[in-house]
């Protein structure tokens, strides 16, 4: 049985089966959720406020249980004893004692977590706090604080790691910290699930994502995936002329038409210099040649119909 559940978390570290939570309110704040995290990679969950990420997380977390479905984090059942030597999490502000400095604080969790205390300066090294170790926590900035919050989730040093909204409160040069921390220990055999409704912070640091609106997941994929496929913006006059030699270049399907001469083609980058050329070999000025994509925040938008979180 242990065999078996070794292979199945080779690929899969998180994988949820219509995962529902209801509140006896009649409030539904999970509904039908099938999500899957694959090992090794920056898996971003992303959603407006209330959309129900955090109570994806405490369900995942084995903090609340769900009203039904399943889920398995790290080939086993969330909050066993199983799943929690194997997984590191912050869900909300990270709490330390005050007036302990960051070595004590990490020392007298890895004491209660059965933790070999060398554990600790190597934590300390990896989030980049070694200077400031022996400083009491009450004097940390913010973005020191949530650091320290990872590093007391790394102790372990965790197979899964899950972070809910991470970058909340950081300066912008704080954010770009985390960020930076987050794509370091998410490398190699080690998976991070970060949540976010920050899209910048995501499209940077993520390779794939979920979306969640109201409860249901409503996308899943990469990136780039979720964008679309490749697409060429031309702008060339006369457009009437322009038109009909780009339809005959790659099919009317494939090309979309717009204001003063402009034109939206889907089709592979590598054909850009050849589609130039004919252009300007039929005697059409092409003012205007580059790859266009849909923003994160174009996807974010029409999957979620609400403001991106930027």
């Amino acid at each position: 049985m242990a065999q078996e559940r070794r292979t199945v978390s080779r690929d899969r570290v998180i994988e949820t089966r219509g995962l529902t939570k209801r509140y006896g309110s009649g409030v539904v704040a999970v509904q039908d959720l099938n999500l899957s995290v694959q090992r090794g990679e920056v898996y971003g969950f992303l959603g407006p406020n209330g959309a129900g990420k955090t109570t994806t997380l405490r369900i995942l977390l084995g903090l609340i249980r769900p009203t039904d479905g399943s889920a398995t984090i790290v080939g086993a059942a969330p909050g066993s004893p199983a799943s929690l030597a194997r997984v590191g999490a912050i869900v909300e502000a990270p709490a330390f004692w005050p007036y302990l400095s960051g070595y004590n604080n990490l020392r007298l969790l890895a004491t209660y977590s059965g933790v070999r205390a060398s554990r600790v300066d190597e934590v300390l090294e990896e989030v980049q706090l070694t200077p400031r170790a022996k400083d009491k926590f009450a004097t940390y900035s913010m973005g020191m604080k949530q650091r320290l919050g990872v590093a007391a989730a790394l102790l372990k040093d965790p197979e899964l790691m899950i972070l809910d909204e991470p970058t909340n409160g950081l300066d912008p040069q704080g954010m770009a910290d985390f960020r930076n921390l987050i794509v370091r220990i998410g490398q190699g055999h080690r998976t991070v699930l970060v949540s976010s409704h920050l899209l910048n912070e995501v499209e940077q640091m993520c390779t794939r994502i979920g979306v969640i609106r109201r409860g249901r997941l409503v996308a899943e994929g990469r990136i780039d995936e979720l964008r679309g496929g490749a697409k060429l913006i031309v702008r060339a006059e006369p457009a009437d002329r322009a038109r009909a030699l780009l339809e005959s270049a790659v099919g009317s399907q494939n090309l979309a038409p717009g204001e003063d001469g402009k034109f939206t083609i889907t089709v592979d980058m590598a054909r850009a210099a050849e589609l130039n050329a004919k252009l300007v070999q039929a005697g059409i000025a092409v003012t205007e040649l580059r790859p266009g994509e849909r923003s994160l925040e174009d996807v974010f938008m029409e999957l979620t119909g609400t403001e991106a979180g930027l």
